[in-house]
């Protein structure tokens, strides 16, 4: 089949959606195809601009016949993607077809870095099927281990209940991605307390695949890639141990996992392991036997149920572009739209500036049941030892750090119902120099929002 303008992938959660329907809009008489290994896709609804830079929306899942039937154009191929011949413009799918196209973008996600392969202890959590599995394993677990430090870690450790949660990370403060140790000890009371708070509103709908195979099975991620997961991922899940605690977890840091030992063989080593720290107290053997043990390189021993691996992701793209791999954080829906843009522009003939909404790094998400909006070089990214930082904390209600640089703002963490977010927005792009304002800058008694605006 021939078409002018062909999309692939599906595993890049709204970005590749955005991507289609802004196509399909710029040539209406033109065919335009997705390739998905999913059989179903995410649409944004809800929209709503925060900022300039700044959005909130809701995603929904929806079957795929429902973009065919908005957009006439578009049709959708649910396999995987088997070959590309790029100097060709050919690309065959597994269901044995073959696609001839004029324009390419590939949409092909990521999926887990697992710390070792092919163990059925070690669990990674990319996809809704993943997902799935980890809850029903965690159903049956009084203990797992925790493997990584970013946001997928971050998210887990809180919403796990009533089970024990060791917490393995290779910094000396969590969410090292991003946070700096200040913020890390503002969200840790939050880790610590033992009863849940009533989670703040989740401003994305959940996502769950049926019918699925691989529901269940431990192990690592399934050869057939299913729906990337996307924000408030475990929302819709039954995240619960056998235990009836809610809060359990004990982190160890500066560590990494230097061995996974399966139970026979850590009876064969005659090793001992260690109980789930109680508070100040010494370290205790313990005397459960366990399906599986963790060896840190700190030189303890933890066995558990299973390992939750989320030390990061490997991007799909083997097929096409091996040994030339971009990673994509956030801001999908705008990423699939600018490509899409270019995309147009090029077979038209026409030039396309950069959108605005790449010229400031903006990210709003949730942690510990906190609004968390990133900024700019929130982490002072690229600036060296030039620069300083500005605080303001109240703990359990907010956390605000501004990187400051010659006197104008960088960048910003915005924790908790801070209503700081456009204002320090504003004034990183128009480089305002603030000096004159010095710390008044974050004096919770001078209202700074109404005075810039």
């Amino acid at each position: 089949m021939n078409s002018r303008c062909y999309v692939t992938g599906g595993d890049l959660f709204y970005g590749q959606r955005s991507l289609t329907c802004t196509l399909a809009a710029e040539f209406p008489s033109e065919d335009i195809l997705l390739i998905t290994a999913s059989p179903v896709i995410k649409a944004v609804t809800n929209f709503k601009q925060v900022s300039k830079t700044l959005e909130e929306f809701d995603v929904e899942e929806q079957p795929s016949s429902l973009l065919e039937k908005r957009y006439p154009n578009i049709r959708v191929i649910q396999s995987g993607v088997k070959q590309l011949k790029s100097d060709e413009h050919k690309i065959y799918t597994e269901d044995g077809k073959e696609y001839i196209y004029e324009k390419l973008c590939l949409c092909a996600g990521a999926k887990p870095k697992l710390i070792v392969e092919g163990n059925p202890y070690v669990l990674g959590i990319r996809d809704t099927d993943s997902a799935q599995a980890f809850q029903k394993n965690l159903a049956q677990a009084e203990r797992i281990v925790v493997v990584g430090n970013g946001g997928i870690a971050l998210e887990l450790v809180y919403e796990i209940q009533g089970c024990e949660v060791i917490w393995a990370i290779k910094d000396k403060a969590i969410g090292n991605t991003f946070f700096d140790a200040g913020a890390a000890e503002f969200l840790l009371p939050k880790l610590t307390a033992e009863s849940r708070e009533t989670p703040i509103e989740c401003k994305r709908t959940k996502y769950t695949l049926e019918g699925s195979e691989e529901k269940g099975r431990l192990g690592g991620a399934s050869d057939k890639l299913g729906s990337a997961l996307g924000p408030d991922w475990h929302e819709g899940l039954h995240l619960k141990g056998t235990k009836e605690f809610s809060h359990k977890v004990h982190i160890e840091i500066e560590c990494e996992v230097k061995k996974i030992h399966l139970q026979q063989e850590f009876i064969q080593l005659q090793r001992t392991s260690v109980t789930f720290p109680k508070g100040e107290k010494n370290v205790e053997a313990d005397e459960v036997l366990w399906p599986v043990y963790v060896e840190l390189t700190n030189g303890k021993i933890y066995g558990c149920n299973f390992i939750v691996s989320a030390t990061g992701v490997v991007p799909n793209v083997e097929l096409f572009l091996d040994g030339n791999n971009m990673r994509l954080w956030t801001q999908a829906r705008q990423m699939g739209w600018y490509a899409a843009k270019c995309m147009a522009a090029d077979a038209l003939g026409e030039s396309i500036d950069m959108d605005f909404s790449f010229e400031l790094f903006a990210h709003i998400t949730k942690f510990f049941n906190y609004k968390v909006v990133v900024l700019g070089k929130y982490n002072a990214q690229g600036l060296g030892s030039d620069h300083e930082l500005m605080l303001r904390c109240t703990k359990g209600h907010e956390y605000v750090k501004t990187v400051m640089q010659n006197g104008r703002m960088m960048g910003a963490v915005l924790i908790g119902e801070t209503d700081l977010e456009e204002t320090f927005e504003n004034l990183i792009l128009n480089q305002m120099d603030l000096s004159v304002y010095g710390e008044d800058l974050l004096n919770p008694d001078i209202d700074i929002e109404d005075y810039f605006d």
